[in-house]
């Protein structure tokens, strides 16, 4: 069963799709969670009477935020640690500095902005402790951000939900989309790092080579 289906995700609950968001803007093995996706469709689902909608907005803005919380302490007491180790399979220090480069760019509305950006989302409040900002100023633009990016997107698939006809048929596509959507910041910061495009230009050189040392 898919990990998107209104299957899965009704049967989760609220508490569920509030603990993902948790780990996606708290913990650093959760950058790869499906966040945006995840809360367009529990807010479809909310729609069919399957999940009441203030219940699951309200849990998941609650987790947003404590979510962040946790990564700006992160930051601030193991940041210049995080620094110093190696990459691993799962933290890259590019992470960190993809995040530092939207605060050079944005500024402490990274911490808003970067709620609708895969990755950064995660890593935004972890830099906000490392360079330590202070704590009064991060949770308004947490509260903020966490607020605006729960709510739009919960509702956003209520009300399409809503306004549809026969909407489960379409299902499929529209998470299709917003996975999309939600991903192209991503592709779009990789592709404008010109390491990253020097990598995929070797890759095919790689695999080829790797193919011809296994066949000799």
């Amino acid at each position: 069963m898919s990990l998107f289906s209104a299957e899965t995700i009704a049967r989760a609950g609220i508490l569920a799709v509030a603990g993902i968001v948790f780990a996606e803007s708290g913990l650093l093995v959760g950058f790869f969670l499906p966040g945006d996706s995840l809360l367009f469709t529990a807010g479809f689902l909310a729609s069919q009477h399957t999940l009441n909608i203030f219940a699951l907005a309200l849990a998941c803005f609650v987790a947003a935020v404590i979510g962040d919380s946790v990564g700006y302490n992160i930051g601030k007491r193991m940041g210049p640690r995080l620094i110093k180790r190696p990459d691993g399979k799962i933290f890259k220090k590019q992470h960190i500095a993809q995040a530092e480069e939207f605060y050079k760019k944005h500024g402490k509305k990274t911490i808003i902005i970067a709620r609708f950006t895969p990755i950064v989302r995660t890593f935004a409040p972890i830099v906000a402790g490392l360079g330590n900002m202070e704590y009064k100023s991060f949770l308004a633009y947490n509260v903020a951000g966490s607020a605006l990016w729960t709510f739009s997107l919960t509702y956003a698939g209520y009300y399409l939900g809503k306004a549809l006809p026969n909407v489960s048929h379409y299902l499929e596509p529209v998470i299709l989309l917003v996975i999309l959507l939600s991903l192209s910041p991503a592709f779009y910061h990789f592709f404008k790092n010109a390491e990253n495009r020097k990598k995929l230009k070797r890759l095919p050189r790689s695999i080829l080579s790797a193919i011809n040392k296994k066949t000799r």
